[in-house]
């Protein structure tokens, strides 16, 4: 096994798991996921002599929003795909008990789909932060924006989540 090939899988295969998050919540269905990340992590591989000592795993990020850009045929924008019918949310069942187990998923399935019906943008972001703990600076450097521009688009974006929360609470239906 080479050093290179050492370094790669030390560096950038543990971001596997979030590079396929992003491609999943940005193209929607696995499969097209699948394939956004097959093609970001041959383009890690090929270009990772470039990368001089920063964080792998922003890096990885950028290369799968790129790939899933050109998947898109749009530069810069996500395509709005409606969500499946057939969508579930993938939960972790800590609770024995079925009653708090099926309130857990209705509860996860409600936050899917209120992230899912956010602006590209919007959804971008708060996956970014929230599910992948991005720091404000790495989410600028993937996103390519200002990081005053990061912080308006995800206070934004989460009072858009909460106000759809609100709404789904009180009975109102927002989602489709």
């Amino acid at each position: 096994m080479t050093d290179r090939r050492r370094r790669f899988e030390a560096q950038a295969l543990p971001h596997l798991d979030a590079a396929y998050n992003l491609a999943r919540w940005l193209a929607r269905p696995p499969l097209d996921a699948d394939d956004i990340v097959q093609d970001a992590v041959l383009r890690a591989w090929r270009a990772f002599d470039q990368v001089r000592g920063e964080d792998v795993k922003p890096w990885l990020l950028t290369i799968v929003r790129n790939c899933f850009r050109t998947a898109a045929g749009q530069a810069g924008r996500g395509r709005d795909v409606p969500l499946p019918e057939s969508f579930e949310a993938e939960l972790v069942d800590s609770a024995p008990d079925p009653e708090a187990v099926a309130l857990q998923r209705d509860s996860g399935r409600q936050l899917d789909g209120m992230l899912a019906a956010l602006a590209p943008d919007f959804r971008e972001i708060l996956v970014l932060r929230e599910m992948e703990d991005m720091s404000y600076g790495d989410i600028a450097r993937i996103l390519e924006i200002p990081i005053g521009t990061v912080m308006s688009r995800l206070a934004r974006a989460r009072a858009q989540l909460k106000e759809n929360w609100h709404l789904a609470e009180g009975g109102r239906h927002v989602l489709q």
